[in-house]
């Protein structure tokens, strides 16, 4: 959904969770940010973890 429409959703949003029984959160915008960084460090942690070429060894 575009940005500027969030805030018009957000009542909707708010009443359906409600009745839905689901857990509603809101962050400000650098919160959110930070909720999805967290989340694709977290993700990316296999890969960081695992065995990486070399800067300089061809891949392929």
């Amino acid at each position: 959904m575009p940005s500027p429409h969030l805030r018009k959703a957000q009542p909707n949003v708010r009443r359906y969770c409600q009745e839905a029984g689901i857990h509603y959160l809101e962050a400000s915008l650098f919160a959110s940010y930070r909720q999805v960084l967290k989340s694709l460090h977290h993700a990316g942690t296999p890969i960081r973890q695992g065995t990486r070429a070399a800067p300089d060894t061809p891949t392929g």
